[in-house]
């Protein structure tokens, strides 16, 4: 059986770091930068230079900070990053994945809290959905 060891030194790689960035946003609501240029350097492991344009996949983000602010550099490094190993079509899926899974886990949450009388929260990490995007695209797409 052979196996593409690039291949699956980046998947390993790439799973790792966002495991990371995940908890880091999580817990600190930052996203260093060492771990997005982790996540760059992760795509020189199977380069293809049509992924270059993967990094394209940050604009939209770059565009709502710029226009309505409240979302940190840190999403718009981390997209631009995974941009790199995903590619482009890929990248788009994994943004669209992951804003929808922010947009059900939102539901849940205002559900719940409305049910309790409370207000649910008005801001998320974003990280650990892009990153469940960038996973969902890397291996199922």
């Amino acid at each position: 059986m052979e196996t593409d060891l690039p291949l699956l030194l980046q998947g390993g790689f790439f799973t790792a770091l966002l495991a990371a960035v995940s908890a880091w946003d999580i817990r600190k609501r930052i996203i260093p930068d060492t771990l997005c240029l982790c996540i760059a350097l992760t795509g020189l492991l199977n380069f293809d230079t049509m992924k270059l344009l993967g990094i394209l996949a940050a604009v939209p983000f770059l565009i709502a900070a710029l226009l309505f602010g409240g979302m940190g550099g840190g999403d718009i490094k981390l997209m631009a990053a995974a941009g790199l190993v995903l590619g482009l079509q890929k990248s788009v899926a994994a943004i669209i994945t992951g804003l929808t899974a922010m947009l059900v886990f939102h539901s849940f949450c205002f559900i719940y809290q409305k049910s309790r009388g409370r207000d649910a929260p008005k801001a998320y990490p974003l990280a650990p959905f892009l990153s469940l995007g960038c996973l969902a695209a890397y291996f199922l797409i």
